[in-house]
């Protein structure tokens, strides 16, 4: 395909990470490849009767994780979004139908026909879309490691197949050292984009990484904790007003076990920092 980094003659497309995730009746494939252009993500959306993929350059995915990070916090006054990219415009629409609310992404650009997926929110808690933003996150902690590790660290490729209810990860194994000991500052979204609700946090301790999300839907405001370690995710939901008894409580186990913790490496806070468009 002219102009682009997917299909390279002669099938030297070599697949670097794998993940398949189901929300609802969907099936989404996100593969990390590679040819001689660089690199790239294929998403794929696959259902009983239809097939669609968009193709992301690896410079556009932490921008997709900012985007879906806007649509899983936001709640009210809830805009259209679209990025460029090199050649390529994804235009980013909310709608709903009888099964509720959804994100459309198309893809235009000059070197193939239009291409559109539609990403279900999955619930009130919009559990579809944080899953769908996770493995975002985890393709781009992906990608850092191999643009910071030799050639020979790579990895052969990974494949997990979760539903809904988990999120595909790194085992023990595949976390790199570089990875572990990289800290980075967290704002995922400027303020005025986001809302007045729009906080997120990721932090990373051992082999496990923490999401905190502060959100709200018809029931109230909420932050929710979600845990990601390997090929298991869970999360917790806690509503604002318990909050405030939360933090005395970790506090609490903060200072008793105090001795235990003096000199021991702190857990990273971490994000994934955009590229200038």
């Amino acid at each position: 395909v002219a102009g682009g980094m997917e299909g390279a003659p002669g099938g030297s497309d070599v697949e670097l990470v794998c993940k398949t995730l189901q929300v609802e009746h969907k099936l989404f494939y996100f593969d990390l490849k590679e040819n001689p252009r660089g690199r790239y993500l294929k998403i794929s959306e696959k259902t009983s009767a239809t097939r669609s993929t968009i193709i992301v350059p690896d410079s556009g995915i932490v921008w997709f994780f900012d985007i879906f990070d806007y649509y899983v916090k936001t709640v009210e006054n809830v805009v259209n979004k679209d990025l460029q990219l090199d050649t390529k415009v994804f235009y980013f629409d909310i709608g709903q139908n009888k099964r509720g609310r959804f994100l459309k992404i198309s893809e235009a650009s000059v070197s193939r026909n239009r291409s559109t997926i539609i990403v279900p929110a999955g619930n009130d808690m919009r559990d579809g879309w944080v899953a769908f933003r996770d493995i975002l996150a985890q393709m781009n902690d992906e990608l850092y490691r191999m643009q910071n590790a030799a050639p020979s660290e790579h990895l052969p490729g990974l494949s997990d197949d979760v539903g809904a209810g988990f999120i595909p990860g790194h085992n023990a194994e595949s976390a790199s050292r570089t990875e572990l000991n990289v800290d980075r500052s967290v704002e995922l979204l400027p303020q005025d984009e986001i809302g007045s609700v729009g906080v997120s946090k990721v932090i990373r301790a051992d082999q496990k990484r923490f999401f905190f999300d502060l959100g709200s839907n018809n029931r109230g405001h909420f932050l929710r904790i979600s845990e990601v370690a390997g090929t298991d995710r869970s999360s917790i939901i806690l509503p604002l007003s318990g909050l405030k008894q939360f933090h005395e409580m970790v506090g609490y186990f903060v200072e008793i076990t105090k001795d235990q913790l003096e000199g021991m490496t702190a857990a990273n806070v971490r994000t994934i920092e955009p590229a200038p468009r």
